[in-house]
């Protein structure tokens, strides 16, 4: 997998900062489908099966889910482009399938891998997509509730 770093233009930390969260977000939605689709491949899957368990992975609420599960595991700066990318405003409605909210976290989870593709760090893209794999979505929720670097902190 580390072959993907190939593919990236390795801008510095400082030049992917300054591209917009959308951009950002553009990138990491195609990196995001590229790993998931990669990891999927390897399994003794009909396509079909396959194209579904990829479809989940990559939906808006899933990827929502996602950062919620990550945020305990990001850096501060990594912290910063999610909540940059989640505080975006799009110009369109988000899908019919998920809220607006949800909507917001997964284009946070797509600027933080965009951001890592682009700066090459490929080991950490990796690693994160590791932990959103791996992660119990109700022991991260329970564990992240009290967490002030929650994306959605309670009132």
């Amino acid at each position: 997998m580390s072959d993907l770093s190939a593919l990236s233009p390795r801008l510095t930390p400082e030049k992917a900062r300054m591209l917009s969260p959308l951009e950002l977000a553009f990138v990491g939605d195609s990196v995001h489908a590229l790993l998931v689709r990669t990891r999927l491949a390897g399994r003794d899957f009909r396509v079909h099966d396959m194209h579904l368990d990829a479809a989940r992975a990559v939906s808006a609420v899933e990827q929502s889910r996602a950062l919620l599960r990550l945020f305990p595991h990001l850096t501060a700066e990594e912290a910063d482009v999610a909540r940059r990318g989640r505080n975006a405003h799009a110009h369109h409605a988000a899908p019919k399938s998920a809220s607006y909210r949800e909507y917001a976290g997964a284009t946070g989870l797509e600027a933080l891998l965009g951001y890592l593709f682009l700066t090459g760090n490929m080991d950490r893209l990796l690693e994160i997509e590791k932990i959103m794999d791996s992660e119990d979505p109700e022991n991260a929720k329970n564990r992240i509730e009290g967490d002030p670097r929650h994306p959605y902190p309670r009132p």
